[in-house]
């Protein structure tokens, strides 16, 4: 029998999934993008560019919400349009009966909060030495409704007013799910230090105060999405971890990059070969010590920075979209890679284990990069195959076999540490992921597949190698 991992729980998880002809994003994860995306290196499920129109898409969710709905913005102006839209449509939902709660930034102006309903209840994060900045820009509603597929996350990279909807590169994440909707109402809960409708300013926490919720991984539609909050969660471990993935290519956008480690970590990568681009807004160049050199130097050229009136907002890493044979991942959310982000903001962090997603976010990255007259080389895509399936790897060996429908994979390595087991079909998309404590000693998991066709079992080891890959069909 296997330890069950404690850092990032065992994700075990076997999901039946209906056999596409194409990878589909799914219904209960959107990805939504603000500037113009690429398309033409869509592999199925192109990215969504929404011309002016991502706080009407905020406004339509506001409208869905039945009973609950709780919101932390780090800024909220009444600039129109955006403003005073959203305030018309949160107001409207106080009428129909919704309980809001309401978090935003001291520090900020947030000249939005005043068109409220004065009946909603609103709590100012502290502005004392001992906190920083309440940086989260997220929305959870209706997470306590009997029915589950109710409960929906609002989160990414923009605050709420025009000039971050309209005009700053900026991206959403849009998640139908109730355990994930519950870990996010229970960061808010801290914050808020109540459950009810009312904050409790004697028990409420920010900042360093806070503690770990506890509950990281989530299961949505079959892919694997972890969620952070800092500065409780150790984020920036997991940034860092997400890019020591990278087995092919990465890429990166950030508002403000003044992690050494974070910088560090990606030349390293860099320098042994993996391909490697980014994006940074020149604000980073103004404020940053040796990071920016550091990219400089390891990506030359492939490092772009985006000058005049329009803030490259977003935050985003983006891992082997072109490798489905590896772990594509994408880690987004309010986050800039910075040492305050990590140890004394209140922020929220998404890493999203998927193939579809790692390509929607690399549209929308391929044209920001584009834009600012950049070109980014073509990256080849998995080699899967190659060894056969039963034929043992130098050092490691993977056995694949089948019968009546079943997947039975066996391993062992003299590695000790956690080993991911994946099966992926044709189309790269995730049926079935566990991780497990090899211990030195042999592995061994039945994986029943949904239907019949081509699957590829991919065993990332813990040493950092490439994973080992065999395909096999399933009649």
């Amino acid at each position: 029998m296997f330890e069950k991992p404690t850092l990032r729980s065992l994700v075990a998880v076997f999901v039946c999934i209906l056999c596409y002809s194409e990878a589909t994003a799914g219904e209960k994860i959107k990805f939504y993008f603000n500037k113009p995306v690429d398309n033409s290196v869509s592999t199925g499920t192109n990215a969504v560019y929404l011309n002016n129109s991502l706080g009407d898409t905020l406004i339509a969710y506001i409208n869905r919400a039945r009973y609950t709905l709780d919101i932390a913005v780090y800024n909220f102006t009444a600039t129109a349009p955006v403003g005073p839209a959203i305030a018309v449509a949160v107001n409207n939902a106080l009428a129909r009966g919704v309980r809001i709660r309401w978090i935003y930034d001291g520090g900020q102006s947030n000249s939005g909060v005043p068109l409220l309903n004065t009946a909603i209840n609103r709590l100012a994060s502290p502005t004392t030495s001992d906190y920083t900045i309440m940086h989260n820009k997220f929305m959870v509603v209706d997470a306590l409704s009997a029915n589950p597929e109710d409960a929906i996350v609002w989160t990414g990279s923009a605050n709420w007013n025009t000039q971050q909807f309209n005009n700053d590169y900026n991206n959403v994440v849009i998640i139908q799910d109730k355990p994930l909707a519950m870990a996010y109402r229970a960061h808010f809960n801290q914050m808020w230090g109540d459950t009810g409708i009312a904050p409790n300013m004697t028990l409420s926490k920010f900042g360093q105060f806070k503690t770990d919720g506890g509950a990281h991984s989530f299961v949505v539609e079959g892919r694997v999405v972890q969620v952070y909050f800092s500065p409780a969660d150790g984020t920036n471990a997991q940034i860092q971890a997400a890019i020591n993935t990278a087995d092919k290519d990465l890429y990166f956008g950030m508002y403000t990059f003044t992690d050494d480690g974070d910088a560090d970590a990606i030349a390293a990568k860099s320098g042994i070969g993996v391909y490697a681009a980014g994006i940074v807004d020149e604000y980073t160049v103004s404020v940053t010590g040796s990071e920016y050199a550091t990219l400089s130097t390891a990506l030359g050229a492939r490092l772009k920075v985006l000058g005049g009136s329009d803030l490259y907002h977003s935050k985003m890493l983006i891992v082997d979209p072109s490798d489905t044979c590896a772990d594509p991942l994408v880690l987004t959310g309010s986050h800039n890679w910075t040492a305050s982000a990590n140890t004394s903001n209140d922020e929220n962090t998404l890493i999203i284990h998927s193939p579809v997603a790692a390509n929607i976010y690399y549209q929308a990255f391929k044209k920001d990069y584009e834009s600012m007259s950049g070109t980014l080389a073509a990256v080849g895509g998995c080699n899967t195959g190659i060894n056969g399936p039963g034929v043992p790897l130098a050092g490691d060996n993977l056995r694949v076999g089948v019968s009546e429908g079943v997947i039975d994979i066996q391993f062992s390595t003299g590695s000790f540490g956690y080993a991911g087991v994946r099966v992926l079909n044709s189309t790269g998309v995730t049926v079935y992921t566990e991780v497990m404590n090899t211990h030195g000693g042999a592995v061994h998991s039945r994986v029943a597949v949904p239907c019949p066709g081509i699957y590829f079992v991919s065993v990332p080891l813990p040493d950092g190698h490439r994973p080992l890959v065999r395909t096999v069909s399933v009649y």
